[in-house]
C-alpha cells in the first residue's frame, strides 16, 4: 500500500470547507408549495454574488498536484465503499487513468463528499498505520 501524499490535517480542513459549501447549495427549494411564508429562502445560506467560497475550493483542489488530486477521488471511492483501504495504490491508478473530466468538478458533483472523505480517512487511516 502506497503512503497518503495529502496531510490528513489538509482533508479534514477540506471537508469543513465542503460542508459549508453543500449547507449553502442545499437550501435551494425545488418545489415550492402555496404558502409565501413556507418559500422563502434563507438568504444567509444562498451562495450569493461575490462569494467565493466555492471558487476558492476549485482552485485549491486544482492546485494539488495529480497524484493528490486522485488521492481525493480514491479516498471518497474508500468513504462510499466502492473500494478497500487494501486496493489503495490501485484505485488511485484508476483515477490517474480513468480521468475524463476536470476532479473539481467530478468531486464537487457529490452531494456527500464531506461524508465520504470523512468515512474514507477513518477507514484508510489504520491501514496506512499498520505500513
Amino acid at each position: 500500500m502506497a503512503l497518503l501524499h495529502v496531510d490528513p490535517d489538509y482533508i479534514e480542513r477540506l471537508i469543513v470547507k465542503v460542508r459549508a459549501i453543500m449547507a449553502r447549495e442545499a437550501t435551494d427549494i425545488s418545489d415550492p408549495g402555496g404558502n409565501d411564508s413556507d418559500d422563502a429562502v434563507p438568504a444567509a445560506l444562498q451562495e450569493l454574488r461575490g462569494d467565493l467560497s466555492r471558487e476558492e475550493l476549485i482552485e485549491e483542489i486544482q492546485g494539488l498536484n495529480d497524484r493528490q488530486q486522485a488521492e481525493l477521488v480514491a479516498l471518497m471511492w474508500i468513504g462510499r465503499e466502492d473500494a478497500a483501504p487494501a486496493e489503495w495504490q490501485d484505485y488511485i491508478d484508476r483515477a490517474i487513468e480513468g480521468k475524463t473530466t476536470p476532479t473539481e468538478h467530478y468531486l464537487l458533483d457529490q452531494p456527500l463528499l464531506a461524508e465520504y472523505w470523512s468515512d474514507g480517512l477513518e477507514r484508510l487511516m489504520p491501514a496506512l498505520e499498520d505500513e
